[in-house]
């Protein structure tokens, strides 16, 4: 008797411990999958190089990304809404862009020529008058893939070999640049024209990681060119010798871009490979260029379906699936980049992109400006 009850409680012992270990496993393949996902991530985690972090207290955990919205608090919906009930939430954001274009205050921050650079930025597909300007680090390679099959190069957005995406000599998506000046002068007056956007300074700890931490994609000039450049002018200290094998800090990448006059030579040197971290306004001049909707990263289960219904192709092709939670403002991640990093040179930041924070509705970070 007693040895059967022995054995009874072994197998109980062992069913335990395979419960907790399918667990973690369910855990670390979901986290996996929504890395993936967003950030095309490898097997590093989103630490940064140099930057202390700091727990999370627990009334941070409470100001979810759930609670914090594109446009403002009120359009986050309890459940999924439909296409023509999110179109009044589209229609504020357009009027709100157009209202805050006409503040003269904010001028410089947010109007600039439609120049080539921007037209690079815009692809086009003819075949039902579409515009999508382009704007990295918020889930362009979706919607490329969308315009892709729109094109007639694939049937469904499954097929699409991501090497084809981002190569635009092959990908047959042609941009609005290379058409003559009427030509796109009829485009930009009669096609359906749209970008997506997302927190700004969320977008830029995601270029920081893409580009200087896992590069994924193997852009050897990041590592090997911008980011020597920038630590040899904004890092406090530092020797020669060790600043390859240190790698760019995110303290380092913030004072670059917050310095209004000082970037002005690196951005040069390194041309368009610094479209990662460029402003919404100077990618997309959404003063200049009336564009039909702007979607927003965080909303975007709302918004891929109410742009694709807007533009009339809701009936050829569908949006990729989206992992459960991958397009919510993750607060406790920006609070985590940030910690080491002072409110002078965050200050300096803010006042680079407060044009995008304008723009398209995002609230001020207080929490990191106060």
């Amino acid at each position: 008797m007693g040895e059967a009850m022995r054995h009874h409680w072994l197998l109980l012992g062992a069913c335990g411990w395979v419960l907790l270990i399918l667990m973690f496993v369910t855990k670390f393949m979901s986290f996996r999958a929504i890395d993936d996902y967003g950030e095309r991530a490898g097997g590093q985690s989103w630490t940064v190089p140099g930057t202390k972090l700091v727990k999370p207290n627990p009334a941070s955990r409470l100001e979810k990304p759930a609670t914090r919205t594109a446009l403002n608090p009120s359009d986050q919906p309890s459940a999924a809404p439909s296409v023509a009930d999110w179109q009044s939430v589209a229609e504020r954001r357009v009027e709100l862009l157009s209202s805050v274009c006409k503040n003269s205050s904010l001028r410089n921050l947010t109007h600039v020529s439609i120049s080539k650079f921007v037209l690079d930025r815009v692809f086009v597909c003819d075949k039902h008058k579409i515009l999508f300007c382009q704007t990295p680090k918020v889930g362009n390679t979706q919607w490329k893939k969308v315009l892709i099959v729109l094109n007639g190069a694939f049937p469904t957005v499954e097929e699409i070999p991501e090497s084809l995406v981002h190569d635009h000599e092959k990908n047959g998506l042609p941009r609005l640049s290379s058409f003559k000046p009427q030509e796109i002068t009829h485009r930009l007056s009669t096609y359906f024209k749209f970008f997506i956007v997302r927190d700004p300074f969320e977008r830029l700890i995601s270029a920081f990681k893409d580009k200087f931490v896992k590069n994924p994609r193997f852009e050897p000039w990041y590592k090997h060119d911008i980011a020597p450049a920038i630590i040899r002018k904004y890092r406090k200290s530092h020797r020669e010798s060790d600043s390859a094998a240190s790698g760019l800090h995110f303290e380092d990448f913030v004072r670059y871009l917050g310095d209004v006059d000082g970037r002005h030579r690196i951005d040069r040197q390194f041309g368009e490979h610094i479209i990662h971290w460029v402003t919404y306004a100077d990618l997309c001049a959404p003063c200049e260029i009336h564009y039909s909707a702007v979607g927003h990263h965080e909303t975007l289960e709302q918004d891929a379906p109410y742009i694709l219904s807007a533009a009339g192709i809701d009936q050829l092709v569908s949006y990729p699936a989206i992992p459960p939670g991958i397009t919510r403002y993750n607060r406790t991640k920006v609070e985590q980049y940030f910690s080491g990093i002072s409110k002078r040179d965050i200050r300096r930041l803010y006042a680079r992109y407060q044009g995008d924070f304008r723009l398209f509705g995002y609230p001020s970070p207080d929490f990191l400006l106060n």
